[in-house]
C-alpha cells in the first residue's frame, strides 16, 4: 500500500515529546503548532467504532498531552482537553485495573482542577466549604465546561477509593459543582449533569443519601435532553436503576433499545456509544445472574 507514512504514530508522537523536552524557548510555540493536529486526532478517536484500535493508540495520545503540559502548564484549554482524554481511557480500558484506573483518573482530576484554577477558582481542594460555595457562584454558563468536566474527573475518582476517608471527604465538593452546573446548563453534554446526579443518587445506599426515585428523575432527564443519543445513560439506567429495584423487563429493553440504535447517531459519540453497545451486550449476556 502506498501513500503512507514511514513510521507508526507512537513513534512520530513519542519523537515530538523529545524536541518538546529539548526545545525550552519554543515550547509554546511548539505547542501551539501541534495543537491543531491533536484536536484532529481527538475527533477522529471519539467517531471510531474499532474499539481496540483506540485503545492501542491511546496511551502514546496521553503521553503527547503530558508532553504538550509540559510545553505550557498554564493553558487551561489543553489541561480540560488532557483531563478528558484521560478521564474517558480510564472509564473505557480500564475497568479490569482498578490501580492503574485510579492512577490515570488522579491524573485526570489533576489537571481539570488546575484548569479550573485557572478559570480563577481558587484552591478548589483546600478552601473553605463557604469560600468553595462563593467560587462556585462566580462562575456562568462560560465556564461550564471546566465546571462539569472538573466534577466527572474529580468524582470518577472518588468513585474508585471509597474505601479512603480523603476520597470520602471531597464528596460535598463534587456534589456542589454539579448542582452548580444543573443550575447554569442542565442540557450542558447531553444531559450530563443529569446523568452524573442520577449515578450520584443510584450509587450511594440509602443511610448515605442514596435515593432511587430522584435517581429515576435525573436519568429520565438525561435521555430526554439528550434526545437517546448517549447511550451510556441507558446502560447507566438499566445497571444502577433497573438492576437495583429488581425490574428485569426495563433492565433488558433499556439495554436491547441500546443495541437498535446506531452508534453513529451522533458521529462525535461513536466511539463512547460502541463501548455502551458493549457493555450492553455483556449484561445481557449475564441478566440470569442479575436476577
Amino acid at each position: 500500500m502506498t501513500g503512507l507514512p514511514s513510521k507508526s504514530p507512537t513513534v512520530l508522537l513519542l519523537s515530538f515529546l523529545l524536541v518538546v523536552s529539548s526545545c525550552s524557548p519554543g515550547k509554546k510555540i511548539t505547542v501551539m503548532a501541534t495543537a491543531s493536529l491533536v484536536e484532529d486526532v481527538a475527533v477522529s478517536s471519539y467517531r471510531q467504532s474499532e474499539l481496540e484500535i483506540v485503545r492501542q493508540g491511546m496511551p502514546a495520545y496521553l503521553m503527547l498531552m503530558d508532553g504538550m503540559i509540559e510545553g505550557w502548564p498554564d493553558n487551561a484549554q489543553l489541561l480540560l482537553a488532557a483531563a478528558q482524554a484521560n478521564a474517558s481511557y480510564a472509564s473505557t480500558f480500564l475497568e479490569d485495573d482498578k490501580s492503574t484506573a485510579s492512577a490515570v483518573l488522579a491524573k485526570a482530576k489533576r489537571y481539570s482542577l488546575k484548569a479550573l484554577e485557572l478559570k480563577g477558582f481558587d484552591q478548589p481542594l483546600t478552601c473553605s466549604f463557604e469560600e468553595f460555595d462563593q467560587n462556585l457562584q462566580k462562575l456562568d454558563q462560560r465556564s461550564m465546561p471546566y465546571l462539569f468536566w472538573s466534577a466527572a474527573c474529580w468524582g470518577s475518582w472518588i468513585r474508585l477509593n471509597l474505601n479512603s476517608m480523603e476520597a470520602l471527604a471531597q464528596l460535598p465538593r463534587v456534589e456542589m459543582m454539579i448542582k452548580r452546573a444543573l443550575k447554569l446548563d442542565e442540557s450542558f453534554y447531553y444531559g450530563g449533569p443529569h446523568l452524573f446526579m442520577g449515578i450520584w443518587y443510584a450509587s450511594r445506599p440509602k443511610i448515605a443519601g442514596g435515593n432511587l426515585d430522584t435517581a429515576r428523575y435525573h436519568f429520565q432527564k438525561a435521555m430526554e435532553l439528550g434526545q437517546d443519543k448517549f447511550l451510556m445513560t441507558k446502560v447507566y439506567y438499566a445497571e444502577l436503576y433497573a438492576r437495583k429495584i429488581f425490574d428485569r423487563d426495563l433492565f433488558v429493553a433499556t439495554l436491547q433499545e441500546v443495541l437498535q440504535t446506531p452508534t453513529d447517531i451522533e458521529p462525535d459519540l461513536t466511539l463512547t456509544n460502541s463501548v455502551a453497545r458493549r457493555k450492553a451486550e455483556e449484561m445481557l449476556r449475564n441478566v440470569e445472574d442479575y436476577f
